[in-house]
């Protein structure tokens, strides 16, 4: 008997594993047992030629009539055609460069074969099918298909060099000397859901009697996925309520109450809402972990100033931690005119209640370091804001009392962990983390299952509506020209306007420059530095107008952008730098340039920058892509609603599970291979509910070994980052 880090050379032979592990990275019995099939095919399934679709998948089972090979027109290489039959029809099977393929499509040899149906000078083919052969005994067509009628044959994510039928050759050979592996659901679970043990779910999941074996086996698989992850982030959640953190209460009268006066809106009731939990969280003796989502313009800013003015008014510092120089110098902007007097402390004219908002970036001078390092290590500054800089060693807080993670996403287990680790007396400090990417509630119990989550879903009175169109220039042409005319008339009327590009131009070396315009290439420029050219020399002559990039030095970032909120140059040609956090109230327009490069939240997020204060905005997404394309679809939904949770499961549907998981960090393997966070909502509820409740009961999971083992493994795979927050 074999188990599951049993090595496959010692299984199956050095020449089929050295494959295995070359190809798929499939190295163990256990990397093997978890390569599940990704479809089956059944008897029923079989597609007789005559009945064969366009753009159908299909398997069939068909003999090969002829083969024929031809040098390609326009490039080297070589086509090999093989027509195949039923009885009922013919279908060209069509393989580019792989004349080896001849070898096994000879005729008269019967196969299944498996496929997207196209046509190519109105005949029906599959390009580059699966197949499988049967033996040279397998009789007539007939035979062949009565032999496998009643069998579910699976079909293996696979390689040219490692094709499906490889594969589960290889399965067979495991499956017959596989023990009894030891399985991470625990028994009383397994009776709890009705689920199949281990070996059980893996013989049926790999060779189901029935399809109807196959799908119970993977749901068992499934569950099991989610609830090793579930497992982590409950263990994570009970250690960090036994740290030690200090309770912060805001005084009557202090700082809380004085920006409440100042403010020129009314708090919204979920601001007012989500700010009570805060404060009854920041007056604990442990440290608060919490997410704070919301739409886009929802006014996550101000609870999390709320939050940190009442750090300080009981005598500790926050720091907010932003990942770009642009961002980080908005904040600091926004949080001083919000603040006044009060974040003037010892200047003239600053509140004797109020505080010092400290700024810290890469880029600074000697001097302004110096300054800010000062006041942040002496208690001077109460509020820090800063970019990795903070991160530092040489950064020393007073009493640093609360994180504020800005698009927490962007840093990663190591750079949040040296931040939290700066508190003093060995205590921790409270946890708010923000993100304006809102999340459907399945992936935030997935991906932030360690964090309590607070949604942020109204918007505050006063802000303005924001129309969106998709400009296809390629149909309408003149519909861009247009769009220059209507940035001109934004101007005229006092208005700010951005234009965003996927990339900079000037041979940026990101992979996606295109040609010069020249030579006949009358492609539209799409890059920064092009477009920009092209505007002040033609559409928008006489218009100020400024470039923003992350290639520029930080002191001209700033400066950009304090000339675009003042007006002196109204049109910034920028990249994605301004995706979020940047707060211009006049800007009232966006024309976003090949929209159909980004994706659907980050559309959302670009547009977010328009309508934040009384004006009315209209976005504009510029794109070639046709209509019916999923590109365009992203395109129509991003037009169709502002509703950022309807987007983002839109996003979701589009997206790997691995990205959105983050299972691709490191590159390695995901844990995650069946496991589908929109499908399995139910699953995601039970295991988590089933996963904290052993936890519990053994923290270190000492009782449940193979369970503290695929954890480990999990971690192991995939460093973890998505599931630390702090």
């Amino acid at each position: 008997m074999v188990g599951f880090d049993t090595q496959l050379t010692t299984v199956v032979g050095d020449k089929t594993a050295k494959a295995l592990a070359n190809t798929l990275d499939l190295h163990t019995v256990g990397d093997l047992m978890r390569h599940y099939p990704r479809r089956y095919v059944q008897r029923g399934e079989l597609t007789e030629l005559s009945s064969l679709r366009e753009d159908e998948l299909v398997t069939v089972v068909a003999m090969v009539k002829s083969v024929s090979k031809r040098s390609m027109k326009n490039r080297r290489g070589s086509i090999l055609e093989a027509v195949v039959t039923d009885g009922t029809g013919e279908l060209t099977l069509t393989f580019f460069n792989q004349a080896w393929r001849e070898r096994d499509l000879r005729p008269g040899r019967i196969g299944l074969f498996a496929g997207k149906v196209g046509t190519f000078r109105h005949q029906r083919q599959l390009a580059h099918p699966e197949y499988e052969m049967f033996p040279d005994d397998a009789g007539d067509i007939r035979e062949a298909a009565e032999k496998y009628a009643d069998e579910v044959i699976p079909v293996y994510p696979a390689s040219v060099k490692v094709p499906s039928w490889l594969i589960a050759k290889t399965v067979d050979v495991v499956l017959q000397q596989l023990g009894d592996p030891p399985d991470p659901l625990p028994d009383d679970v397994l009776r709890k859901r009705r689920l199949p043990g281990l070996a059980e779910a893996l013989h049926a999941v790999h060779r189901p009697r029935a399809i109807e074996k196959a799908w119970a086996a993977q749901r068992r698989l499934r569950f099991e996925e989610a609830f090793v992850l579930q497992t982590e982030l409950a263990r994570r959640r009970l250690s960090t309520a036994a740290l030690p953190a200090t309770p912060r209460r805001a005084r009557p009268g202090g700082l809380v109450d004085a920006l409440d006066e100042r403010l020129p809106f009314e708090l919204t009731e979920g601001q007012r809402q989500i700010g009570e939990r805060l404060a009854a969280e920041l007056d604990t003796p442990h440290p608060m972990h919490r997410l704070l989502q919301g739409e886009v313009g929802a006014g996550k800013t101000v609870v999390a100033l709320r939050a940190m003015l009442a750090v300080v008014d009981a005598g500790g510092q926050a720091a907010l931690l932003a990942p770009t120089e642009v961002l980080a110098q908005q904040h600091y902007r926004s949080l001083t005119a919000m603040l006044g007097p009060l974040a003037q402390r010892g200047m003239l004219g600053g509140s004797e209640i109020g505080t010092r908002v400290a700024l810290l970036t890469g880029s600074m001078g000697t001097a302004a370091r110096k300054e800010a390092l000062l006041d942040i290590g002496v208690g001077d500054a109460g509020i820090v804001v800063g970019t990795h800089a903070l991160l530092e060693e040489n950064v020393q807080f007073f009493d640093l009392g609360l994180v504020v993670v800005d698009e927490q996403h962007r840093f990663g287990v190591e750079q949040r962990a040296a931040l939290a680790a700066k508190s003093r007396d060995g205590t921790r400090p409270h946890v708010l983390v923000m993100t304006a990417t809102p999340i459907p509630r399945t992936v935030a119990m997935t991906v932030f299952g360690d964090l309590e989550i607070s949604t942020l879903s109204d918007v505050p009175r006063g802000r303005a509506d924001v129309a969106t169109h998709v400009v296809p220039v390629d149909e309408k042409p003149h519909f861009l020209d247009r769009a220059w005319q209507r940035v001109r008339e934004e101007v005229e009327a006092g208005h700010r306007v951005y234009i965003v590009c996927p990339r900079i131009g000037d041979d940026d070396g990101n992979g996606e420059d295109e040609p010069p315009a020249d030579d006949g290439d009358k492609r539209r420029p799409v890059a920064v530095l092009e477009l920009a050219e092209y505007l002040r020399t033609g559409p928008l002559a006489g218009v100020g107008l400024d470039v923003l990039h992350g290639r520029m030095p930080a002191e001209a970032k700033d400066a950009v952008m304090a000339a675009f909120a003042a007006g002196t140059t109204p049109v910034v040609v920028a990249t994605t730098v301004i995706e979020v956090g940047i707060d211009v109230p006049t800007a009232s327009m966006m024309v976003i340039m090949d929209a159909d490069r980004f994706g659907v939240s980050q559309l959302h997020q670009l547009r977010g920058r328009i309508g934040r204060g009384a004006i009315p905005g209209v976005c504009l997404l510029v794109t070639e892509a046709a209509p019916g394309t999923p590109a365009r679809e992203r395109l129509d939904a991003v037009a169709g609603t502002r509703d950022g949770f309807r987007l983002s499961q839109v996003d979701l549907e589009q997206r790997r599970e691995g990205d959105v998981l983050g299972a691709a960090q490191s590159g390695r393997r995901s844990s995650l291979k069946l496991l589908k966070v929109i499908r399995d909502v139910e699953i995601i509820e039970q295991a988590r509910e089933d996963a904290s409740a052993v936890v519990e009961g053994d923290p270190d999971l000492a009782r449940h070994p193979a369970l503290l083992e695929a954890v480990e493994a999990a971690l192991a795979e995939q460093e973890a980052d998505y599931l630390d927050k702090a």
